[in-house]
């Protein structure tokens, strides 16, 4: 089958919201990532802490209470990696019988829509949706091995070994959150990219909209600013 054919069922604005979301998709995740950027974005920030976590991890005893934050957010990947496999089920499902879905387009669109076209739009969420599944996936498995790791750092701080171990724990853990976070953006491209069942000038609306949220809560957030706050100097 040739690209032409392929893209037969689409007009112009589908082509058009097609190449505006995949632009924001590949933009946004380095503009987040970036670590040499002036403005540096909340997931760039949270990695010097996930650092100064494990810092104070060598001399913290007992250390349980490490290990339940660690363990909640093992919790937290094995819980969304299993919603969006349920989801990628259910999205699998309409795709292969579409003929309810597309009745309900056609009325809230008023403009008739084929099987194969959505499939098609149906099969975009699925590809984002995938990808989260596969990051939330690693990201568990990197956490897991982040546990490891401080599992294997000397109780004694003044061991010459305990602070690098530690410092290893904390860059796979950064490692981690940062699969974790990409995870969550595939979600979110995939909740917008199911606005393409009513339309391309639908696609373009919503992709606009998740531009947005993406961009305040990384860059111009509160929690953001609170971040970037000097901590009070100690009595």
């Amino acid at each position: 089958m040739s690209l032409s054919t392929l893209f037969d069922p689409f007009d112009s604005l589908d082509l058009l919201a097609l190449l505006l979301i995949g632009t924001a998709w590949v933009w946004l995740g380095i503009r987040i990532e970036s670590t040499r950027s002036a403005k540096p974005s909340v997931t760039v920030l949270m990695a010097s802490y996930r650092r100064e976590w494990m810092r104070q991890f060598v001399s913290r005893t007992p250390r349980i209470y490490d290990a339940a934050v660690l363990g909640n957010l093992r919790q937290s990947t094995s819980w969304l990696a299993s919603t969006t496999m349920i989801a990628l089920g259910g999205l699998f499902a309409l795709i292969g019988n579409t003929a309810p879905l597309i009745s309900v387009a056609e009325d809230l669109s008023l403009t008739p829509h084929s099987g194969r076209a959505m499939e098609l739009r149906l099969m975009l969420a699925a590809l984002f949706l995938t990808h989260a599944f596969l990051k939330f996936l690693w990201s568990n498995r990197l956490f897991g091995y982040s546990a490891v790791v401080m599992s294997a750092v000397p109780n004694d701080p003044g061991d010459p070994v305990a602070l690098p171990r530690a410092m290893q724990a904390a860059e796979i853990g950064i490692r981690a959150a940062w699969n974790f976070n990409r995870g969550l953006r595939a979600t979110y491209f995939a909740l917008a990219s199911l606005a393409w069942l009513l339309g391309g000038p639908a696609l373009i609306a919503a992709t606009l909209g998740l531009i947005w949220m993406i961009w305040s809560r990384e860059f111009a957030s509160h929690s953001r600013t609170i971040l970037l706050d000097p901590p009070p100097p100690r009595c």
